[in-house]
């Protein structure tokens, strides 16, 4: 039974604080507790193009983010007009939002074990998307994959991307991070 004073910590973060980071600091050789890499945040970005022209959809797509996320996205308009694509100034574009503590760790808690697990014929996601500073950007196909998500009444399918920023310097480092969450990295034959 929990009392008042307790405060809710997440399935992932206990894992870290008591599997993940010692085990890190014994690979590595780390001397010190706040030297061994850790999560800081989760970016997600969504380009919704028809933005510019109906509103509704992109109310729509902002709605389901929130349902996945727990979080109301905030939405980016564009810098400078472009006729090519028949895009005005100011016009919006796409959703953004950043998760921290808590929230980014529920969110990667059900990608991994959820979300990811619904994809048609997934194997992993390839280590060959990290920026060189620890850093993974990986890209989703479709929100649908979330089960909070009704596909009835889906307006529009829609892509996202998703960085995952972590404290590490070096890529290695953050993979085993990563796999210590149970990130699914595919298997490299």
């Amino acid at each position: 039974m929990t009392t008042q004073t307790e405060t809710y910590v997440p399935r992932l973060l206990r894992k870290y604080r008591e599997e993940i980071a010692p085990a890190l600091m014994r690979e590595f050789g780390y001397k010190h507790r706040l030297a061994v890499p850790r999560l800081v945040k989760i970016s997600i970005n969504m380009g919704v193009k028809e933005g510019g022209t109906d509103i509704k959809i992109l109310d729509a797509v902002a709605g389901d983010l929130a349902l996945i996320t727990g979080q109301k996205p905030l939405v980016t308009r564009a810098h400078k007009s472009i006729s090519a694509f028949k895009l005005r100034e100011g016009s919006p574009i796409g959703l953004k939002l950043t998760l921290r503590g808590a929230r980014m760790y529920e969110f990667f808690d059900r990608l991994v074990n959820v979300a990811m697990p619904r994809i048609r014929d997934f194997r992993g996601l390839p280590d060959s998307s990290f920026d060189g500073r620890g850093n993974l950007t990986v890209g989703l196909e479709e929100q649908i994959i979330f089960p909070e998500v009704e596909y009835d009444k889906v307006k529009k399918v829609q892509g996202m991307d998703i960085t995952f920023v972590t404290t590490a310097e070096k890529d290695p480092e953050a993979k085993r991070l990563l796999e210590g969450f149970g990130f699914p990295f595919r298997k490299s034959s």
